[in-house]
Order: structure tokens, then sequence, then C-alpha cells
């Protein structure tokens, strides 16, 4: 009983810690993949309503630090369904997933719209699943705009940096990601495309159509290709 209060009292303890900090001990993942998913809106330095379902940048970092550092990951399945949202934390997730020195896999189900593109193409293979969703469209800008000229520069640079992320992790060309950005006629009142599943893999943000079983396959195969190609006559330390 006392070994059974002590685990709860532990549990709750890194809940709480979770939620107020985003930190906590990751638990030891039964096999050598770990996933990680990407749900709702990208949170970043401002805090979404209660009623927005999230993900908080601050809980993702250190998950993805965790699994750099423990030996007995091998391999990263993301998953995502997001509606996008803060543009430099979104990037921020998508530039560690890959600099991970981990094969990564990721599927888009639902939708990985806006900001979660950077994040679907960061890994080292991707896929959606056939009622998939992603929406391609320039950066937007809520608020106050207090220098118009400055503002604009500002927002060119930081659709430069999205852009440039995204046609180096996939194959899409830099011309074709502005020509599905600034369409027109697709969506009201607003520019830019939506890709449905085979659509996606045909412009090449992904790189195949599938689900879980295909993705899951993929990171196994690069997990085995990785332990081929890893040095295995290294002095171990201790």
């Amino acid at each position: 009983m006392a070994n059974t209060g002590a685990k709860e009292a532990k549990g709750n303890a890194e809940t709480q810690n979770l939620v107020e900090v985003g930190q906590v001990r990751i638990p030891e993942p039964p096999e050598n993949i770990y996933c990680l998913t990407v749900i709702g809106q990208v949170e970043g330095h401002q805090i979404l309503p209660a009623q927005s379902k999230s993900t908080k940048y601050e809980h993702v970092i250190p998950q993805l630090v965790a699994v750099e550092q423990n030996p007995r990951v091998e391999g990263v399945l993301l998953i995502l369904n997001t509606a996008g949202g803060d543009v430099e934390a979104g990037l921020a997730i998508a530039e560690l997933i890959s600099s991970l020195s981990k094969p990564s896999v990721s599927i888009v189900l639902g939708g990985g719209h806006s900001i979660g593109i950077p994040i679907a193409v960061s890994c080292n293979t991707s896929f959606i699943a056939p009622t998939g969703t992603m929406t391609v469209h320039p950066i937007r800008y809520t608020g106050l705009v207090i220098n118009g000229h400055q503002q604009f520069d500002y927002l060119q640079k930081m659709q430069e940096r999205v852009n440039n992320f995204i046609v180096k992790h996939s194959n899409i060309t830099e011309e074709q990601l502005r020509k599905l950005m600034f369409a027109t006629g697709e969506l009201a009142q607003d520019i830019g495309t939506i890709l449905i599943g085979q659509e996606a893999v045909d412009v090449g943000l992904i790189k195949s159509v599938g689900g879980l079983k295909e993705a899951y396959g993929e990171l196994k195969r690069l997990i085995a290709q990785s332990k081929e190609t890893t040095p295995t006559n290294l002095a171990s330390f201790g």
C-alpha cells in the first residue's frame, strides 16, 4: 500500500510539473520508438484560450531533448493534426526535430496546416493519410501595425525563413511553393491552396501517402539502416 501511495504521489507531482513548467522526466519507453504528437494549435509566447486544443512548445522541446539523450530511443514517430499556430514556436520545433541524430518519420492525420507544414517535413521522411489535408498560405499578422513598412519587411523575412526550411526539407521548389501560397479562388476571402492526400505528395511537400503501418515500417527500416552505418568499435564510457 505504501509503495502504491508513493507511486501515485510521484505521478501527481510529475503531472503538476508538466502543467506548470513543461518539464518532466520522460518515462522509459517500452519500445525503441518514441511517439510525439502535435495536436491542435501550436502555442508559443501567447497563451491560447482554455477552450482551444493546443500543443505547447515548451512541452515539446524537453521531450525532444530527452529523446536525443536516451540511448534506448532509436527513432521518433511524429503524428500531426494541427491547424498551425505560432510561427516561431512551430519553426523552433521543426528545427529541433530536423537536428535529431536519430531517424524520424511524420504522419499528417486530419490536418497539417500553416506552420504545421515545416514540422511535417522536418523528419527524415513523411507520410500523409489519404484524407489528410495541408493548407499552404502566407504568414498572417494580427494586431496593431505601428510601422507599416518595417512590419512588412519583418513579415517578409519571417516568410523567407519558413520557405527556406520547407524547400530544404522537402522536394518542392521555391517557385511552386510560392505559387501555392498566393493562389486565389480556393479559400474564401483568403489566398492559398488546400492539398488533400496525394496532392501533397504530387507537389513534393510530403514523401508518400500512408498511415501508421507504412510510417512505422519505414521508421524501423531507417533505424536498421542507421545501425548498419554506425561504427560498433567505439570505446564505451564508464
